[in-house]
């Protein structure tokens, strides 16, 4: 047996850009989906504004909420996209905050809950699995691994679906989404969470993913072993952070398929 591979009980994978390649032209299928479903309703008048303004309005939630490592919230980017396209005061920096109740006021409850569905479904319909998720996955299951999902998603239905949808709900024993734990990674508790629900000690459990600070680092810090899967962002619009010299990954790959070679089951 190689003394390259590791001895754990359990791994978790990151979602995006991991197990599902989510880049820049898939994003842009599943937004002119929402922005015509959002047109024939009758929500809105121009796609194109639409699209613009979410892209304002996105960059505007991830500055202000990744560096507190908190989630985004979906729901309140339309309510403000639609606030923006209905005339309200547009705020003129990130130190003015949204007048939250007049934004509001521009959409109902009911309309913004149907949008975030919508984008959701076209998400689940657009994006395809990395070719070596399903295989990785079947493996680790059969094998015994306690298998789990940890993401940085700002809507956790979309996850559970696309988990039902391709029938990996049979391997998973846990799927923590950032949106049902409050925090995203790198903060602890996710991977606290994750932890609990596979129930394993984090001295046992590997968590697999192509983000240095979000998984590398936060599953490092968090006491897990971490395996880093380079190279695999690409043109994502994503959060991403860049390779540094805080940590020592114990395991890097170039593609998914090498990890079952490199882990071992742990002893009961």
């Amino acid at each position: 047996m190689s003394e390259r591979r590791l001895t754990v009980s359990g791994i978790t994978f990151d979602f995006g850009n991991t197990l599902v390649r989510v880049d820049r032209a898939g994003f842009g299928v599943v937004l002119d989906t929402t922005a015509t479903r959002l047109r024939t309703r009758g929500a809105i008048d121009d796609a194109a504004a639409f699209l613009a303004e979410w892209a304002v309005e996105r960059d505007r939630q991830f500055r202000l909420q990744v560096p507190r490592l908190q989630e985004v919230d979906l729901h309140e980017r339309f309510v403000h996209v639609l606030a923006r396209l209905r005339g309200a005061h547009v705020p003129r920096d990130d130190e003015e905050p949204w007048d939250e109740v007049d934004a509001a006021a521009r959409s109902d409850p009911e309309e913004v809950d149907w949008a975030v569905h919508v984008y959701s479904d076209a998400f689940v319909a657009a994006m395809a699995p990395l070719p070596d998720a399903e295989p990785t996955l079947d493996e680790a299951h059969r094998r015994g691994f306690r298998l789990g999902v940890i993401s940085n998603w700002p809507y956790a239905p979309t996850i559970d679906r696309y988990v039902e949808e391709h029938g990996w709900a049979g391997y998973l024993r846990a799927v923590v989404v950032s949106q049902r734990v409050g925090v995203i990674k790198p903060h602890p508790a996710i991977f606290g969470a994750a932890a609990e629900q596979l129930a394993v000690a984090p001295g046992r459990l590997l968590h697999v993913g192509d983000d240095w600070a979000a998984d590398v680092v936060g599953g490092h810090d968090a006491g897990w072993r971490v395996a880093y899967l380079r190279g695999h962002q690409g043109d994502t619009p994503l959060p991403t952070s860049s390779r540094d010299g805080t940590v020592t990954p114990d395991l890097e790959l170039d593609r998914l398929a090498e990890l079952p070679a490199l882990v071992e089951l742990a002893a009961p």
